[in-house]
């Protein structure tokens, strides 16, 4: 579990990472299209860090939370 500051610093990283490959390759990760996140959720989201953040694009889209992220992009 991450504390606060943690969360903090995953949404921030998150905020400025892009799909590293695949179609969608250099897409900021919070602006892949909702059935490509859905399609790795029931695929199963890889391993390691890009998954956690697919993982965290899945529930953030669900919520309709996406406006999270952005904001801190025009932060940013």
């Amino acid at each position: 579990m991450l504390n606060q500051d943690q969360s903090k610093q995953f949404l921030i990283k998150l905020a400025k990472t892009k799909m590293p490959y695949g179609k969608y390759k250099g897409k900021y990760m919070i602006d892949l299209p909702e059935h490509y996140v859905v399609w790795y959720k029931t695929k199963g989201f890889p391993k390691g860090q890009i998954g956690k953040m697919l993982a965290t694009v899945y529930e953030l889209k669900v919520n309709g939370l996406e406006e999270l992220v952005r904001r801190i992009q025009r932060n940013s």
